[in-house]
């Protein structure tokens, strides 16, 4: 926005021109506008230009030539509309107009309220989810036509067919496509084609107003898309016209012609890939061919004739007869020195039996030497033992006249100390034993 003048500022008419324009096209964002058409033009430049006017004022518009191509289809004057606009101000000649955007007949609100509600509606359904989308067949050979016989897009549809592919077989399904009805009749038809054993579906139809394609924007139809057992492809109105069944649909043409390009295979692109394939398996073939020519001759210079291979054969079986006779008289020779080492290794460990009569002879004298000493040896330690065992034999010193005495525990007694008066004690002679009684104890003076 240009900033405003100085105070007492003397403007031009074309600087005051632009600052109007200036306030209002920052003051005024794109707003729809409703009224009648009036004053119509279609400029040989593509622009129109006419008046938009209700029961007590008008105001001039202009659309230009590239929003008016994409309009898809006339204005005249009397008609309803509303007119999304941009307010600007026309500097040349200081008129006020509106740069009109878009345009659409008056009461189109409400449909396009009904249009973004149903959509939102099966969207959320996933009837639009990019995975229930079925890929259209690479070489189809039945196609369906749901149209009306009266449309022109039906006959673009079938010149552009023969054009690019006329052995394809064709089977059209006629329906109305516009007016009271004609949303269960695309439905009913589509439903008919799927089961016609077709390999994928064109639903078509010229374009059109949203009224005109108002048929297209039914629940009945959308379900009945996604119903269909084969892929269908939806060319509806121009390239900038949508509606619900293009959604729906497994894949959208801009245009029908266009749907019929994308289900039918150019037949020359066809050809020429069929050539260009042909041509290089022909080069490949002949490559093939060449390397095996070329092999046999490296084959046929190592071919040998057979009486030859034989005399080879025979020579080589010779050579190893030769070379075996060899190696089993080495192998004999080998074995032979073998058995003569092992036959000196017997005679070197064999027993000399004389010998060994001699020194058993002397071993066993020796044996019977150390015996005798040692059983003297073992004689004299056992007297001495006897002795030294009768001289500490209690019963010994029982026949001295001594006796020995056993205590209330049973043990012998050593010291006086250890009875009492009372205890029973057991005495034993060298002949036979007694009891007694203590009646006194008389211990020995302890040593200082």
């Amino acid at each position: 926005m240009s900033p405003p003048p100085p105070p007492n500022a003397v403007l031009s008419v074309s600087s005051l021109n632009r600052l109007v324009r200036d306030c209002l096209e920052s003051a005024f964002p794109l707003t729809w506008i409703g009224g009648e058409i009036s004053n119509l033009t279609y400029a040989t430049s593509g622009h129109v230009y006419f008046s938009l006017k209700d029961s007590s004022a008008q105001v001039r518009c202009v659309m230009w030539r590239s929003r008016a191509q994409l309009l898809g289809w006339r204005l005249e004057n009397g008609q309803k509309i509303e007119a999304r606009a941009l307010v600007s101000f026309y500097e040349p000649r200081g008129e006020f107009q509106l740069n009109v955007e878009a345009i659409r007949r008056a009461g189109q609100g409400d449909l396009f309220e009904r249009f973004l509600r149903l959509k939102a509606q099966l969207e959320a359904e996933g009837l639009f989810a990019a995975e229930v989308k079925r890929p259209l067949p690479e070489f189809p050979r039945h196609v369906a036509i749901v149209s009306s016989l009266q449309a022109a897009a039906l006959r673009d549809v079938l010149t552009t067919l023969h054009r690019r592919a006329p052995h394809l077989r064709l089977s059209i399904f006629p329906t109305a496509v516009q007016g009271d009805g004609a949303a269960n009749r695309i439905a009913e038809a589509l439903g008919q084609a799927s089961v016609s054993g077709c390999d994928a579906i064109i639903l078509c139809r010229g374009g059109g107003s949203i009224e005109d394609l108002w048929s297209f924007n039914e629940e009945c139809v959308a379900r009945a898309i996604r119903a269909s057992a084969i892929p269908v492809i939806a060319g509806v109105g121009h390239e900038t016209d949508f509606t619900i069944a293009d959604f729906a649909a497994d894949l959208r043409a801009p245009t029908p012609t266009a749907a019929a390009e994308l289900v039918s295979p150019d037949r020359d692109s066809l050809v020429d890939r069929l050539d260009r394939l042909h041509e290089q398996l022909q080069r490949r073939s002949e490559r093939a061919l060449a390397d095996r020519l070329q092999r046999l001759d490296w084959l046929g210079t190592r071919l040998i004739h057979p009486a030859e291979r034989l005399r080879q054969r025979q020579q080589e079986v010779t050579a190893l007869g030769l070379q075996l006779q060899r190696a089993l008289r080495a192998k004999r020779d080998r074995a032979q020195l073998l058995a003569n080492a092992l036959q000196q290794r017997q005679m070197a460990a064999r027993p000399r039996l004389d010998r060994l009569a001699s020194r058993l002879e002397h071993a066993a004298y020796r044996l019977g030497k150390e015996t005798a000493g040692q059983i003297s040896a073992c004689n004299g330690k056992l007297n001495a033992l006897v002795g030294g065992l009768k001289q500490l034999d209690p019963h010994a010193v029982l026949q001295r006249g001594y006796a020995l005495v056993i205590g209330p525990d049973g043990r012998a007694v050593r010291d006086a100390a250890a009875l009492h008066p009372g205890d029973d004690l057991a005495v034993s002679f060298h002949r036979g034993s007694a009891t007694a009684t203590v009646r006194q104890v008389v211990a020995p003076p302890e040593a200082d």
